[in-house]
């Protein structure tokens, strides 16, 4: 008994957090995302239901990329740290815990390009927000099938339909069903049995950050990688392949299809890099290798590479900065307040681990051995003011999402001071 429950408080949790739902609310003619359909119902008045607030209700047409063009093309490299920026964010930290880590990058347009940071080059378990290289994984694969046409690409998208299998489980996190003809609705874990479009599995990924989505996307990246031109597989070919194949190659070519794209934007391993799948479902076909770890410097060129439309081709990064669109309920970092009416372009992630300790009851977001909340925001504001933000912490025995929402006020502050 006392080794099985030294077992149990060693079980490290991935913890996704709650849905948050990005994607644009008018996405549904393009994507097929049925929860989409519901909320453009609930727009028009036509279903009873709330409204997102004024920051959540950016449409697709105005979702633009920031760094494409002469503005990008200078910040190929990060520049020197802005002084009055950087004494102002150093101002935040003296009381808090010392494992913060951030980069700050002011791009707002018509003022000059202000950076900031803290021990950005600090590595950390990036949890979900690693999810963002598997979403980079799926683009670069899906222009690989058509290179010539990105409208073909979003077709596929749409029309390929997807059972989750034991790729998908198991994850607790709930994510949304709605069905066009009943108009009914609901939450649960996924199952099985579900099916959903690629585009309603990288929403899931994203959106509630779903850990069996995630690894449903990743799936077919790597499938799209193996077949070419022949993708989809049938469910025979599908199974064949994952039978016939030594399990050694399948993890090289499956962190080869999520880390190549990072590194084809300059990100070196040491600064991000995703080394295992997300479910124990998927991890029974595909061990990990190489483990996974980010630093607030690898997630900011990320960031950046996006907005430079850099990521595969500019409508590739467009569609992914689209993915990360928060149009309803924001946690974390972006539920900071003065970001209400801002369109938020977000990311969270967090791991903890727990071990037995003598008056130290282990809840969520609360380990004692490891405890990592991340964030990665773009923020936009209606006044022009523009900014991308990328937070690492790993503060022992705290849920940090009251600080993490704290900084996004102060930092909000400075960079429109």
């Amino acid at each position: 008994m006392k080794t099985k429950l030294i077992f149990l408080f060693l079980f490290i949790f991935l913890i996704s957090p709650d849905a948050i739902f990005p994607y644009p609310w008018d996405g549904y003619a393009i994507t097929g995302i049925r929860r989409l359909y519901r909320l453009e119902l609930i727009m028009s008045g036509a279903l009873q239901g709330t409204k997102p607030k004024a920051g959540m209700l950016k449409p697709l047409k105005s979702v633009k990329l920031n760094l494409v063009g002469e503005k990008g093309a200078m910040l190929n490299q990060l520049p020197a740290p802005d002084p009055d920026l950087q004494k102002a964010l150093n101002s935040l930290f003296p009381n808090m815990d010392e494992s913060y880590s951030i980069t700050i990058l002011d791009i707002t347009p018509g003022k000059k390009i202000r950076y900031a940071r803290r021990q950005e080059n600090r590595g950390f378990m990036p949890g979900s927000v690693a999810k963002l290289a598997v979403m980079a994984g799926l683009f670069t694969e899906l222009s690989k099938l058509y290179p010539d046409s990105f409208e073909k690409r979003q077709e596929l998208m749409k029309n390929r339909m997807v059972r989750g299998g034991k790729w998908a489980v198991q994850d607790s996190h709930t994510v949304p069903f709605f069905d066009p003809k009943t108009k009914n609705s609901f939450k649960r874990a996924i199952q099985e049995s579900d099916t959903f479009n690629l585009y309603e599995w990288a929403d899931h990924m994203i959106s509630a950050s779903n850990n069996g989505a995630a690894s449903v996307v990743w799936k077919e990246a790597l499938l799209m990688r193996a077949f070419g031109r022949s993708y989809p597989p049938t469910p025979q070919q599908e199974a064949d392949f994952f039978k016939n194949t030594p399990k050694a190659t399948l993890s090289e070519m499956a962190v080869a299809v999520v880390n190549e794209p990072l590194q084809a934007i300059g990100i070196t391993k040491d600064e991000f890099r995703l080394g295992s799948f997300f479910t124990g479902g998927a991890k029974a076909y595909i061990p990990g290798s190489g483990g996974s770890s980010g630093s607030p410097y690898g997630l900011i060129k990320y960031l950046i590479a996006m907005e430079q439309g850099k990521i595969v081709d500019e409508m590739s990064s467009l569609e992914m900065k689209r993915l990360m669109f928060t149009s309803d309920r924001r946690i974390r970092y972006a539920s900071a307040g003065v970001l209400a009416d801002a369109a938020v372009y977000f990311k969270s992630g967090s791991l903890y681990k727990c071990k037995p300790e003598e008056g130290y009851t282990c809840e969520k977001y609360m380990g004692n051995v490891d405890n990592y909340m991340n964030s990665v925001a773009i923020i936009e504001h209606d006044d022009g003011t523009i900014y991308l933000v990328a937070l690492m912490s790993n503060v022992l025995k705290k849920n940090s999402s009251k600080d993490h929402y704290g900084l996004a006020a102060q930092i909000d502050r400075i960079i429109r001071k």
